[in-house]
């Protein structure tokens, strides 16, 4: 709808008959009611839209979830699973508290916000309950990145404290700079007061989700160290795989649907057209940014199959889903704004920055369990630099509003303005949460709330944090479990059996 309809009582009476003033006014009256039938309809469509991703978006938990799960020994099942839940949990109180209020709350500065605390004063002319869930299933993304990059060592305490802080906190200041119309680098300033006259574009958080969930998953790596055993005294690298392939392989295709929510979705409406009165519209660049975004995982996970085949001399399918994951968090910046067969140069590049950044990871001995900093922090990188080289003009007019002169890729003709204000989110991003982050987990270590000890990493946190095993295994690493095992006889054979825990 490209406005309300109208009815003049003076206007229409003049050409009718007898009662001519009466007929006018009951006409225009039926009118009204029914533009505002209209009103109220774009309105639920809008709001359903919404709903309905935000609900997408958070079933990317069951995603993360399972790959963690299947990313980490068995013996620390239990305790990744438990702090999922808990980065939902707690991320759901801390952003309805404070969260909310920091990222979309009005403006000081363009720094922070200040208005909405608790959902006070809300719903507001601009945003409604919708909006607060879809943020929140993004706060809580970002959180859960990070729970992979310090798994199978971190004290439980920590995860609590880490995750309300992120989502209440650091994760609420960035996206307030970003997303918010008062934020200092947000493309939704008025046209002459914008970073660079352009804003930095980052549609559904390249930058904003991921590298903020992937730097502070960095630093908590960094803080701990590496898991016991992961690093030979040699420096060479010892690989601790994780125990079910077939779980890898189910959070990655549920993160997938998931996304379809995550880019799509964060157009927020979909009843607005480009064309009035024709088939194109915000419905297009929807289905647009769909395309694009399957486009770059698909990419992403084949160049990272055959490179990995290179490299290793296997076809490994975890390597392969990290790769689509890869592809996925790097488009997400641009997946508005691109050509699909930009997406497609996404996603190669996006697998070769984190195959690059898996070897640079073990050269320097740094240990995360699901690739979590090299993924989302690294493929996330790329994603705004690529925004910044391969951005359309016409898609970011349709999207981000008409402006005249609007800075574009660099690729595309251009200049280098817009690259310039994704090189300073890269930057600032980098920094905040490397000053947030990074001190909240050295402050962690020196209280001795951090890392758990040596004796119950060894045995498994499920066993000495969480009361038993998430099931019955069999860890082949585990000397333990290696010396009891039975030697007997089978009456029915001369050969001998061992007999072992069943996995």
């Amino acid at each position: 709808m490209s406005g309300p309809l109208t009815c003049s009582v003076s206007d229409l009476s003049a050409m009718l008959g007898p009662n001519a003033t009466a007929a006018a006014e009951y006409i225009c009256g039926q009118l009204g009611t029914v533009n505002n039938k209209f009103t109220d309809a774009a309105y639920a469509v809008d709001n359903t839209y919404l709903l309905f991703s935000a609900y997408l978006v958070f079933s990317m938990q069951i995603g993360f979830a399972m790959l963690c799960a299947g990313s980490v020994r068995a013996k620390n099942t239990m305790n990744i699973m438990l702090t999922n839940v808990l980065d939902a949990a707690a991320g759901g109180l801390f952003y309805y508290l404070f969260g909310y209020a920091f990222a979309f709350g009005g403006s000081s500065e363009g720094f922070i916000g200040r208005h909405n605390f608790a959902l006070r004063d809300f719903p507001t002319l601009t945003s409604d309950y919708s909006y607060f869930l879809y943020q929140w299933s993004f706060a809580i993304a970002a959180a859960g990145i990070t729970s992979g990059s310090i798994a199978e060592r971190t004290q439980f305490v920590a995860y609590l404290i880490y995750s309300s802080f992120l989502t209440g906190f650091v994760y609420p200041v960035v996206s307030h700079w970003f997303w918010s119309p008062f934020g200092w680098a947000s493309p939704f300033r008025s046209a002459d007061d914008r970073l660079f006259n352009t804003g930095a574009i980052d549609f559904a958080g390249s930058g904003v989700v991921h590298m903020v969930g992937g730097i502070a998953g960095l630093w908590g790596a960094l803080v701990e160290g590496p898991r016991r055993g992961r690093f030979e005294k040699s420096g060479r690298a010892i690989a601790l795989r994780g125990h079910s392939a077939s779980l890898v392989v189910l959070g990655t295709f549920l993160l997938w649907f998931g996304w379809y929510g995550f880019n799509p979705g964060s157009f927020t409406k979909i009843l607005v057209p480009y064309e009035t009165g024709s088939s194109y519209g915000q419905w297009s660049g929807i289905g647009r940014t769909a395309v694009t975004t399957t486009l770059a995982g698909s990419t992403a996970a084949l160049t990272t199959l055959f490179g990995k085949r290179l490299l290793s001399g296997h076809w490994n399918v975890t390597d392969v889903c990290n790769g689509l994951l890869g592809g996925f968090a790097a488009i997400t910046g641009g997946c508005s704004v691109v050509e699909p067969w930009a997406a497609i140069v996404c996603g190669f590049v996006a697998a070769l920055v984190l195959i690059g950044c898996n070897k640079l990871a073990e050269i320097v001995q740094y240990d995360d369990p699901l690739e979590a900093a090299q993924l989302h922090g690294g493929c996330g990188a790329w994603g705004l630099i690529f925004v910044g080289l391969f951005a359309k003009e016409k898609y970011l007019n349709e999207v981000y509003g008409e402006t005249p002169g609007r800075p574009y890729g660099l690729l595309m003709g251009g200049g280098g303005k817009l690259l310039g204000a994704q090189l300073v989110q890269i930057l600032v991003v980098a920094g905040w949460v490397s000053a947030t982050m990074g001190t909240l987990f050295f402050l962690l270590k020196r209280l001795g709330l951090l890392r758990i000890s040596e004796k119950d990493e060894m045995a498994g946190m499920d066993m000495t944090r969480h009361g038993g095993f998430a099931y019955m295994y069999y860890d082949n690493d585990d000397e333990s479990h290696r010396a009891i095992q039975l030697q007997r006889v089978d009456p029915g054979s001369p050969f001998p059996r061992s007999v072992t825990p069943r996995v």
